[in-house]
C-alpha cells in the first residue's frame, strides 16, 4: 500500500485513539493499532501514523525516493533482535528526523534534520550511550520532532513493543 492510502485510511482510527488516550490521563496503558506509533509527551499521548519497515527488504528501501512526508506520519522500522543501527541518506530526497528506541520503545537518541541524500553513516547511539542496541528507528519530516515535543527519554507504545519490558504498554 502506498503511504498517502495508507495514512488517509487510518486517519480518523488514528485521531479517535489519540482522543481516546488522551482522555484518559495518559499515565496508563495505550490502545495500539500496528499502523500507529503512540508517544508519551510532556503534553500527553502523541499519536503517529506509520507505515512498517520489518523485513530486510523494507528496512532497505525505507523512504528513499519519497518526495514528501505529510506531519504526524512517518515510517518505523522494527528490527527482529536488538542491535547496534546506522542509517544513511542515500536516495532519500527529503530531510528527516531520525528517532531511535530500544527494546522497550523508548527514545535513546534523536538526529534531527538528516541531509537529503548524505551517504554519511548516522549512528543510532550518542557518544557514551551505555546500551547503544535498538530494536525501534522511526523516520518522520525533518523538524518534527521538536515541533511534536518527542524527546529522549520518552516512550512509545506500539504494539511490536515486547509487552514483558514495555516502557509503556499498548493494553
Amino acid at each position: 500500500m502506498r503511504l498517502g492510502q495508507h495514512f488517509a485510511a487510518i486517519g480518523v482510527a488514528t485521531l479517535l485513539v489519540a482522543v481516546a488516550s488522551a482522555g484518559s490521563g495518559g499515565a496508563q496503558a495505550l490502545g495500539c493499532d500496528p499502523q500507529q506509533a503512540i508517544f508519551q509527551t510532556g503534553q500527553g499521548p502523541l499519536a503517529i501514523a506509520v507505515e512498517l519497515a520489518d523485513d530486510p527488504q523494507e528496512r532497505a528501501q525505507g523512504l528513499m525516493f519519497r518526495r514528501d512526508l505529510p506531519a504526524k506520519t512517518g515510517m518505523l522500522f522494527i528490527y527482529d533482535a536488538p542491535q547496534p543501527a546506522s542509517f544513511w541518506m542515500r536516495n532519500t530526497l527529503i530531510p528527516l528526523d531520525i528517532i531511535f528506541m530500544d527494546a522497550t520503545g523508548t527514545v535513546r537518541h534523536i538526529h534531527r534534520n538528516a541531509r537529503p541524500l548524505d551517504e554519511t553513516p548516522i549512528p543510532g547511539a550518542a557518544v557514551g550511550d551505555p546500551d547503544p542496541l535498538r530494536l525501534f528507528v522511526l523516520e518522520i519530516a525533518g523538524g518534527e520532532a521538536d515541533r511534536l515535543g518527542i524527546k529522549v527519554g520518552q516512550a512509545m507504545a506500539h504494539p511490536a513493543v515486547p509487552a514483558d519490558n514495555a516502557a509503556i504498554s499498548c493494553d
